[in-house]
């Protein structure tokens, strides 16, 4: 017997809401309590009048406006913060899940589709929580012969990788997780690991679809991976450095599109590939090999290598960014002089009232990090709309002319924007450091 629409109940409502209640209430104290015990204990507290505060003294200080915003201030100022929040993990995941949203609705009026609708009353706004709440309930199912512990891993692997790529772009000045001396180096050896997971994956779930997906992918990153590197060469060789800061920092005058546009080409290219996005979308083709090296994922399982591809998306975006769009670099949107320090010396305990003494307060960020925050997103987000667009334009590429592409034509294309840059660089025209 079919029934379409079963009789309410009251009593199983109230047993599911009871149900819920119950379980809100153990992972709130079994996780969440103690969760937030261990972040105040790891976070550098001030020592404020000759005495080291503690998580519950801080507590009680952040119910009061005059004494929490100094505390925010340092608390921005950790490492726990750049990495978690901003510009880490949470800001990248933010501009992520607003990149699905946007490539959702973008698509659908391109196809004369109405695209999300239903879920959020504002053009269906909700649809990507309800999407992963649903990855989060589904029932994750691995192939009976698949090698499992690689199988667990290779999603995870997937999100990590895409997160430590995410942790070497520069957002703003002095705003980023990981700055290293050699940080264009750390970045291409972080996407060095994407091949190897990506083959790991479909390998593991001993099944014919991933595996085929899996060497199309395969194929395709280390055909354009060799040309990706080579098309930043040039940018290398004029500014003398492979620190990403100091890259952003030459182009104070004019970004490195102007000189180096073939290379910028070549790069944007290779992105395209990189991401596997369309036209170059073959490891993931739907009409032949279902869904490729993800065709045996499921659950959150699934959710987490399309976490990972997302954050990918980003960090490629900035990372065009960074290097031929000028970064941070922009006219002055936001006001060139900070506001008025409202707090400006710390604080002193006192019997019943604060004096202010020795610690920063306000603002909680600077003007030219403002600035900088802006122009970069802006300029990340334009770039992430022309990675989106061919999905709703062109057709996907055969596999014969995909790889040609990256061996032919790219690679001479990267090797004509080096010689342009020895050409730059030896006719004293542009040196390390900008315009000699």
């Amino acid at each position: 017997m079919s029934v379409i629409a079963p009789k309410f109940r009251l009593g199983y409502l109230l047993k599911g809401i009871i149900d819920n209640a119950l379980w809100i209430l153990v992972l709130v104290t079994l996780i969440a309590i103690p969760a937030i015990q261990i972040i105040l204990i790891y976070i550098d507290l001030p020592v404020i009048d000759g005495v080291l505060w503690d998580p519950f003294r801080t507590l009680d200080a952040i119910t009061h406006p005059e004494r929490a915003l100094p505390l925010m201030k340092a608390f921005m100022q950790t490492d726990l913060f750049k990495v978690v929040a901003f510009p880490g993990f949470g800001f990248a995941a933010l501009i992520a899940a607003a990149v699905i949203f946007v490539e959702r609705k973008m698509l659908a009026k391109l196809q004369l589709r109405v695209g999300p609708f239903y879920c959020g009353k504002v053009e269906g706004i909700l649809q990507l929580m309800a999407d992963g709440l649903k990855l989060i309930s589904k029932e994750i199912i691995i192939p009976a012969k698949a090698d499992k512990p690689i199988f667990w891993a290779a999603p995870v692997l997937f999100a990590a990788t895409a997160a430590a790529f995410v942790a070497l772009i520069p957002v703003a000045p002095g705003w980023v997780v990981a700055d290293i001396d050699l940080g264009l180096l750390a970045v291409f050896a972080v996407i060095g690991f994407f091949p190897i997971i990506t083959i790991l994956s479909a390998w593991s779930a001993n099944s014919k679809f991933p595996f085929i997906g899996g060497i199309r992918a395969l194929y395709q990153m280390v055909s354009f991976e060799i040309p990706l590197i080579l098309s930043v060469l040039g940018i290398v060789l004029l500014t003398g450095t492979l620190d990403l800061v100091d890259i952003i920092e030459s182009q104070a005058n004019f970004p490195w599109i102007i000189f180096m546009p073939i290379g910028a080409i070549v790069f944007f290219i290779c992105i395209l590939a990189e991401l596997e996005r369309i036209p170059f979308d073959l490891p993931e083709a739907e009409s032949e090999i279902v869904a490729g090296w993800l065709t045996e994922f499921s659950g959150m399982m699934y959710g987490l290598v399309q976490l990972g591809s997302y954050l990918k998306l980003y960090a490629f975006a900035a990372l065009f960014v960074v290097l031929f769009l000028g970064g941070w670099n922009g006219p002055w949107v936001y006001p060139v002089e900070p506001m008025a320090e409202i707090i400006t010396d710390g604080i002193v305990i006192m019997p019943d009232a604060l004096v202010i003494k020795d610690i920063p307060g306000l603002p909680l960020f600077a003007g030219e990090m403002i600035n900088g925050t802006i122009w970069f997103i802006l300029k990340t987000a334009a770039v992430i709309f022309f990675i989106l667009l061919p999905r709703g334009v062109f057709p996907r590429i055969r596999i014969d002319l995909l790889l040609k592409i990256g061996w032919y034509k790219l690679i001479v294309l990267a090797f004509v924007n080096i010689f342009i840059a020895l050409t730059l660089v030896y006719s004293g025209i542009i040196g390390p450091g900008g315009i000699l």
